[in-house]
């Protein structure tokens, strides 16, 4: 029997499904969320209104029927990439900004270089990338990936003036089934405008034809913040490498300086009930003291609970702005949840509820977000859909025919996503809590708004009835009054309301 090593690139090269490149329909739909959710973390994290540009062409050299070859090519204005970080950016896995406990749309640094995986496996091209982060000159690379080694090939490099733009292209040719994935594709950038409406998105389709999501709002989320961790969320393996890397010398000093909301007091406190030297060097302990640090960790009491500060949410206006553009709904109602906590990471649950406007259908329709993606796929699996199942909607006058669209946001430093491929939310009990109270706050709003509407319906059909005998009634009355003019009797009838009668003649 003998034993190997492979590198990352070659494991998710034979095992890509785990990353959502399941077949050339969701590959496509993968392939272009990866890039653009990129994008979006880039123009945020510098504080730009987001300008992106996707386009799919086919490729004439490939199969002329789906599943054939398509150039995905995303776009975007953000900061860029440092030129000597570019190959190691695209051309590797496991290498990235996103290895920091920050909120991000990306989860493992590996989005974009399985795209470029992706590419290479099934079409053989090499891949383009550029960047530039000054405007002045931009660098581009035409690349592979050394699956093996888990390194870049670059097969030619590229530079020249970048008038003006500054930000990053990424260019793949990948084998796809368009045909297929048109649905999900727009409803993918349409459903990422709803959750960034102060982004511009510009997407050209293979036919030639250009969708165009103009952002509807000029104000941005304050971008997310890093933090520390908190001390209730961290194992014995990351206690580890905190102490690896901790240049400091003892151990109380070690507690306020790498965790959050722990001050010299409260690390004085917790040292004494955990039974620990606080005079100590961190490095001297040994297997069995650095258990009992961790199990102190987790079960103290007397931390504070995570700070959300670090979070970026959209706030009222700006889902509000996102849920408008996309369904322009004859109601709307949104709700911000406090910050909690699952396991020492931070989470905010943003919810709303739409009832009712020309692109709602009939029956319910659930939109589910994380950090701002769109979740798409998996829906069944998802929490939101276990606790919407759950709720008897004809309490709050719901009917199954009414059209009402349910958007469901979870923001924290670590979604609980079930898989690697990020499709759908774990029922974690804080967060499924948390979700179930935002969309009962929401459906209460919704049940005082149609119960509104209900009583308006009676009123109306009641003041209908009378507007049909009001101009008998207004004639009669003047001639018993023996008065020569008939009263304005039109004033006392509601603008918009039917009246289908005659009007009398005034004497």
């Amino acid at each position: 029997m003998s034993f190997n090593e492979i590198s990352p690139s070659e494991f998710f090269y034979r095992n890509r499904d785990l990353a959502g490149f399941t077949n050339p329909v969701r590959a496509l739909y993968s392939s272009l969320k990866e890039l653009v959710e990129n994008s979006l973390d880039s123009c945020e994290s510098a504080e730009l209104l987001p300008e992106i540009f996707v386009n799919i062409q086919v490729d004439e050299d490939g199969p002329s029927e789906d599943p054939k070859f398509y150039r995905l090519t995303v776009q975007d204005n953000g900061y860029g990439v440092p030129s000597g970080s570019l190959a190691d950016a695209f051309g590797r896995v496991f290498y990235g900004s996103k290895f920091r406990l920050k909120q991000s749309r990306g989860v493992f640094g590996m989005g974009a270089t399985m795209t470029l995986l992706y590419a290479q496996a099934t079409t053989g091209r090499p891949s383009f990338v550029a960047s530039s982060t000054t405007g002045r000159r931009y660098h581009g690379l035409s690349m592979k990936i050394d699956i093996e080694r888990n390194r870049p090939i670059i097969l030619r490099r590229f530079e020249g003036r970048a008038y003006g733009w500054r930000g990053t292209l990424v260019s793949a040719t990948v084998l796809g089934d368009y045909q297929k994935a048109e649905g999900k594709v727009t409803s993918y950038l349409e459903q990422t405008a709803m959750a960034a409406p102060y982004a511009s998105i510009t997407f050209r389709d293979p036919y030639g034809h250009q969708m165009k999501l103009e952002r509807v709002i000029d104000r941005m989320p304050k971008p997310p913040r890093e933090t520390l961790p908190h001390p209730s969320g961290v194992d014995i393996e990351t206690l580890r490498k905190m102490i690896r890397l901790w240049k400091g010398d003892d151990l109380l000093k070690f507690m306020f300086k790498n965790f959050q909301r722990v001050g010299p007091k409260t690390a004085e406190h917790f040292l004494k009930y955990a039974g620990l030297d606080p005079s100590i060097s961190p490095r001297a302990l040994g297997d069995e003291e650095l258990s009992r640090l961790a199990s102190a960790l987790r079960n103290y009491e007397g931390f504070l609970p995570p700070d959300a500060s670090y979070l970026s949410t959209l706030g009222h206006e700006l889902l509000e702005a996102g849920v408008r553009r996309l369904l322009s709904p004859e109601f709307c109602i949104t709700v911000v949840r406090r910050p909690e906590a699952y396991e020492g990471h931070p989470f905010v649950i943003e919810a709303a509820v739409a009832y009712g406007g020309p692109k709602l259908k009939p029956g319910l329709t659930v939109f589910r977000f994380a950090n701002r993606i769109p979740l798409l796929y998996d829906e069944s699996s998802d929490v939101t859909w276990k606790i919407l199942n759950s709720m008897d909607l004809r309490s709050y006058r719901v009917r199954p025919e009414d059209p009402v669209g349910v958007i469901v946001h979870v923001i924290s430093t670590r979604i609980p996503y079930k898989t690697i491929g990020k499709e759908y939310i774990a029922d974690r009990p804080e967060v499924e809590k948390g979700i179930r109270l935002a969309l009962r706050d929401a459906f209460r709003a919704l049940r005082n708004y149609l119960g509104r509407k209900e009583r308006m319906v009676g009123v109306t059909r009641r003041a209908n009835v009378y507007s049909k005998y009001m101009s008998i009634i207004a004639k009669l009355s003047t001639e018993l009054a023996e008065r020569d003019r008939v009263p304005r009797y039109d004033i006392l009838i509601p603008k918009g309301m039917a009246q289908d009668v005659e009007e009398t003649p005034r004497q």
